[in-house]
């Protein structure tokens, strides 16, 4: 005689291996967690380039602060959007498409960073496509609310 086992739900690993779409949703939600806090990270070091040479410099003149402060305050929101995406990428992809959407605008506006532009401007496609997959595989958050029968008996 067997006895039966707990219906088996698969790991993120088990489901990633026989879900392409889930795969898909995976490899993007890690990519823009990693990413947005390593380049948020580098703001404050400059390890991989002198970020301050990317900002445009109609952004510096409408920033209060100088170009460098102004790469901090960038470092802090990629951290923020990266932390955000781990937690949440349902909402948090948009807010890192919209941010990428910035830095085309930003580097289209800045002669020579056209390639960049291009490159940041597949990067925001491919947080459109997680804040899609994210629709599927990232429930969505719920409000609370109180039935209308148990206000009458408050």
């Amino acid at each position: 005689m067997t006895t039966p086992t707990p219906a088996h739900s698969p790991g993120p690993l088990e489901r990633a291996r026989s879900d392409p779409a889930y795969s898909a949703f995976l490899l993007l939600r890690i990519g823009f967690t990693v990413l947005p806090i390593a380049m948020g990270l580098d703001k404050f070091t400059n390890v991989l380039t002198t970020w301050e040479d990317y900002l445009a410099p109609w952004i510096v003149d409408l920033s209060p602060l100088d170009a460098h402060d102004t790469m901090l305050v960038v470092g802090v929101i990629e951290i923020v959007a990266g932390i955000a995406v781990a937690i949440k990428p349902r909402y948090a992809a948009y807010i890192v498409a919209a941010w990428l959407a910035g830095i085309v605008i930003n580097l289209l506006t800045y002669p020579g960073f056209y390639d960049i532009a291009l490159r940041d401007f597949g990067l925001m496609l491919g947080a459109l496509t997680l804040g899609r997959l994210a629709y599927v595989y990232d429930p969505a958050w719920h409000r609370h609310t109180v039935p209308s029968a148990n206000l009458a008996a408050a």
